[in-house]
């Protein structure tokens, strides 16, 4: 009868079980595969030139996030076994660029959606995320005060610097960002490598904030379109990831094509997931550095599993699955 207790509870983890991004392995990316469900747990099935199969066992209690690429199927128990395991699946392109769309643990916290949507209604603290998001691009804190006008005409003429200083470095004439999808064909080389790589990035940004569950659309600079905020994170790392990479392929014969090739090939923006994380996190509880690269809140050894918490405008949140009736009557008689 222990066995089965036992047996039972590693297969129903609780969020003090579950690991954190920091901790090792955090986003797999798998493509042309199948995952499936077998005796022992999750596995990615290829098949041999000989006619075989071959299995790849998933670590699915070590994953934070597994990026499903092109050519790559699931089952329905695998998937189950990763919403156990608080796992998000994600829908992706190759090397995790692109994002098709994502199924988010139903376990997971709400802490860094409800710090986003905080921010997001007070102004003060909107301007003041951006004001830092403007710092973490640039490596510069503007002066105290600065209004968000101010910090657009700021932006406006670092990145004009940045075009002339690539254009030079790479011998292209003065370059004016311009997209324009009516007319994709009219646009010259590093306009294409741009947009296509830019693209490539927002699809691994919007992978990471699903599986943080903060907001796609709940921006702090961009407003109005659904994915406001991975366009705000997204320009933390154009200037060493994308902007560079398109001025490279100037010449290139399809640049947008081997844009995303590098990206894929190079998995440079896989690699920058990691660092995505702890940005968003730092940006959303700045005054919080402990928990700027916590996942989950554990319960505590011993504590009770809080399946959801019930809000109140002083405590902050408080347990539910409790009669607060009984404890009332209690402390009546006492």
């Amino acid at each position: 009868m222990g066995a089965d207790n036992a047996r039972k509870a590693l297969a129903r983890p609780t969020l003090a079980m579950l690991p954190r991004v920091s901790d090792g392995l955090s986003f797999l990316s798998v493509d042309i595969c199948r995952v499936v469900q077998t005796d022992t747990g999750v596995c990615a099935e290829i098949e041999t030139d000989a006619g075989g199969v071959h299995r790849v066992p998933i670590p699915t209690a070590s994953l934070a996030c597994v990026l499903l690429g092109p050519g790559t199927s699931i089952t329905s128990p695998a998937s189950a076994t990763f919403m156990r395991h608080n796992t998000t699946v994600v829908n992706c392109g190759a090397g995790g660029i692109l994002n098709y769309g994502s199924f988010p643990a139903p376990n997971r916290t709400t802490k860094w959606i409800d710090r986003q949507a905080r921010a997001y209604s007070d102004d003060e603290r909107r301007l003041e995320i951006a004001t830092r998001m403007y710092e973490m691009r640039f490596g510069e804190e503007p002066p105290p005060g600065t209004p968000v006008e101010r910090l657009r005409q700021f932006e406006g003429a670092r990145m004009k610097a940045l075009y002339r200083s690539l254009a030079a470095k790479n011998r292209v004439k003065p370059f004016k960002r311009n997209y324009d999808p009516h007319d994709w064909d009219g646009q010259d080389p590093v306009n294409k490598a741009l947009s296509a790589g830019n693209a490539a990035l927002y699809g691994v940004v919007h992978s990471v904030l699903a599986h943080l569950g903060c907001h796609p659309a709940l921006g702090f600079v961009h407003s109005g379109k659904q994915d406001s905020f991975v366009y705000d994170v997204a320009d933390l790392y154009k200037a060493k990831t994308t902007i560079p990479l398109a001025f490279s392929l100037s010449r290139a014969r399809n640049p947008e094509g081997e844009a995303r090739s590098r990206l894929r090939r190079d998995l440079r923006l896989y690699r920058l997931i990691p660092q995505i994380v702890r940005d968003v996190q730092s940006l959303l509880a700045p005054d919080s550095p402990e928990e700027a690269g916590a996942e989950e809140e554990p319960t505590g050894s011993g504590g009770p599993w809080r399946v959801v918490d019930l809000w109140d405008p002083v405590a902050g949140a408080v347990a539910g699955g409790v009669n607060y009736a009984d404890r009332a009557a209690d402390g009546e008689e006492s």
